[in-house]
């Protein structure tokens, strides 16, 4: 699946590489936290990932960030979830270019 041009795509396809190789990384961890939005929209997330990604996400960021870590935690959260919705768009968009293709 391809994702140019949506926003954050990079650290998205970035994150589920790194979390198919079994990378500890903020990306890897930021696809396992939408790991459930990200299949309803036909992504195929690994499995591996922390019971609480979320926390582990967290975790790593105070580890590099120190003090920033809650806002550099927000800002991927947010970036997320752009792409989540921006690929949700796509694919309704895509979804009646189909549809009158057929009639």
């Amino acid at each position: 699946m391809r994702f140019e041009g949506l926003p954050g795509a990079e650290l998205v396809t970035r994150g589920l590489d790194e979390l198919a190789r079994g990378v500890r990384s903020a990306p890897a961890l930021l696809v396992a936290v939408g790991a459930p939005r990200l299949r309803e929209l036909g992504i195929d997330v690994p499995l591996l990932a922390p019971a609480s990604p979320e926390r582990a996400l967290y975790e790593l960021l105070a580890e590099t960030e120190g003090d920033a870590a809650h806002s550099r935690y927000n800002a991927l959260i947010r970036r997320l979830v752009s792409f989540e919705r921006a690929l949700a768009c796509a694919h309704s968009a895509a979804r009646p270019i189909a549809t009158a293709a057929r009639t």
